[in-house]
C-alpha cells in the first residue's frame, strides 16, 4: 500500500474523512457522514486502522455509537447503553446547586494502544466507561467520581470528560481530564485514582489554588516516547509537568494570549508542542482577528508564531479542544479545523499552511491516521 493519511473530521452536521498521499497536496473528500446530525467524535483504532468509532448526537433523538470495520465504507450501530454504578452522586451546575449525575453525550472515544477490541469513551457528565468487546457494551469505571465529584461543575460547554491518555507499556496507567474538574490518575486500570492538579492556578476560577479538584483544564497532551512529561491548555494558561502531572508549572512564555482549547505535540520531536491562542475567554477568536499556530521547540516559554498561508486580517473563528492533531509521517503534519468550518494542514511541522476544505459546518474534532 502507498503511503496515506485520513483526517477524519467530526463537525456540527455530519462526519468526514479527507484522504491524501504523504505529499498531502491533493485531497478526496468523504462524506457527510450521518448528514445533518452532530458528530462528536471519531477515532480509529492503532491496532485494527479499519475500525473507526463514531459519536452522533441530536437534540430529538439523543445519541447513537457507530462503528466502521473496513476504514468507514459502512457503519453499524454498536452498544449505547451508559449506566452510572456505585452509590447515586452529586455534582454542581452552573449555579452551585447540587445536581445527579445525568448521561447526555459521549466526548471523546480512546481505542486501547494494545488490543483492538477495548476502547474507553468519556461522556458528559463526566465519566469514564470502558468497553473489552468492540463498543457493545460499556461499564463505568465508576471511582473516579468518588474524587470530590460534588465539586465537579459544568463549564460554558458542559462537563465533559475530554482527553483520554494512555500507555503501551502500562495498560493499567491512564490520565483523564475534565473541565470543570481538571486531571486525573489511575495505575490500577481505574479501581482508584488521583487528582493531579498540583500548581494549577485558578485565577478567577471555581476553587482557590489550593483546591485538589474544580480546574478548567482544556486539553492534555503526552508524547509516548516521554510519558512522565504532560502538557496542558488550560482555561488561562499553558502548563508542563514533568513528572506525570504530580507538579504543573506556567510554560506560556511570549504568547499573545494564553487562552486557548487545543494542544499537540509533535509525532517526533516529544519538546516540540502547539497551541492556538484566543483573545480571552469571552472573546473566542484569535487575537488581532489573525489566525496563528504557536509552536515551541523546547518545551514551553519560547515560541514562534506559524501564520504563512493563514487569513491574517478579518479572522474571527475559534478552534475547539480536540480540532488539532498530527500525522506520523517523516515530515510530520500537523491538521486544525475551525467553527467556520475550514481545515488546514502544513506538511512541514507548520512552517506553512494550505486549506484542505472550506465550507464544511462547524469542526468540532479531527482524527489522523497514518498508513505507512
Amino acid at each position: 500500500m502507498d503511503k496515506q493519511v485520513k483526517v477524519l473530521v467530526s463537525t456540527r452536521k455530519g462526519g468526514f474523512i479527507l484522504s491524501s498521499d504523504e505529499m498531502r497536496k491533493k485531497w478526496q473528500i468523504k462524506g457527510p457522514l450521518f448528514s445533518g446530525l452532530e458528530v462528536t467524535h471519531m477515532k480509529g483504532s492503532a491496532v485494527n486502522p479499519d475500525r473507526i468509532y463514531a459519536a452522533q448526537m441530536s437534540k430529538w433523538f439523543g445519541q447513537l455509537v457507530y462503528r466502521s470495520d473496513d476504514g468507514g465504507e459502512n457503519w453499524v450501530t454498536v452498544g449505547n447503553h451508559f449506566p452510572f454504578r456505585g452509590v447515586p452522586r452529586l455534582h454542581k451546575d452552573f449555579g452551585g446547586k447540587q445536581t445527579p449525575w445525568k448521561f447526555r453525550k459521549i466526548w471523546v472515544f480512546e481505542p486501547s494502544l494494545v488490543d483492538a477490541e477495548t476502547v474507553y469513551a468519556g461522556v458528559e457528565d463526566a465519566a469514564l466507561f470502558k468497553s473489552t468487546d468492540g463498543g457493545i457494551t460499556w461499564e463505568e469505571l465508576e471511582s473516579l467520581r468518588s474524587i470530590r465529584g460534588d465539586l465537579w461543575m459544568p463549564e460554558s460547554n458542559g462537563l465533559g470528560l475530554h482527553t483520554i491518555l494512555t500507555d503501551s507499556k502500562n495498560p493499567d496507567k491512564i490520565i483523564v481530564g475534565i473541565s470543570a474538574a481538571g486531571a486525573f490518575r489511575t495505575l490500577d486500570g481505574g479501581l482508584s485514582w488521583k487528582p493531579i492538579n498540583y500548581g494549577l492556578r485558578a485565577v478567577n476560577e471555581m476553587p482557590d489554588s489550593q483546591s485538589e479538584v474544580g480546574f478548567c483544564v482544556h486539553k492534555i497532551a503526552r508524547h509516548l516516547s516521554n510519558p512522565e512529561v504532560l502538557f496542558m491548555q488550560k482555561h488561562w494558561d499553558v502548563m508542563r509537568s514533568d513528572n506525570g502531572g504530580d507538579l504543573w508549572y506556567k510554560i506560556s512564555g511570549n504568547l499573545p494570549s494564553d487562552f486557548g482549547f487545543p494542544i499537540a505535540i509533535h509525532a517526533h520531536e516529544a519538546m516540540t508542542i502547539y497551541v492556538i491562542p484566543m483573545q480571552s475567554d469571552l472573546e473566542h477568536f484569535p487575537p488581532d482577528g489573525k489566525l496563528r499556530v504557536y509552536r515551541s521547540q523546547s518545551g514551553g516559554n519560547q515560541w514562534e508564531e506559524l501564520s504563512s498561508g493563514l487569513p491574517q486580517e478579518n479572522c474571527y473563528v475559534n478552534v475547539l479542544r480536540g480540532a488539532l492533531a498530527v500525522d506520523n509521517f517523516p515530515s510530520c503534519g500537523i491538521y486544525f479545523g475551525t467553527t467556520g468550518g475550514q481545515v488546514y494542514v502544513s506538511s512541514d511541522s507548520g512552517d506553512n499552511w494550505q486549506s484542505i476544505v472550506e465550507y464544511l459546518p462547524g469542526v468540532l474534532s479531527i482524527e489522523v491516521q497514518t498508513f505507512l
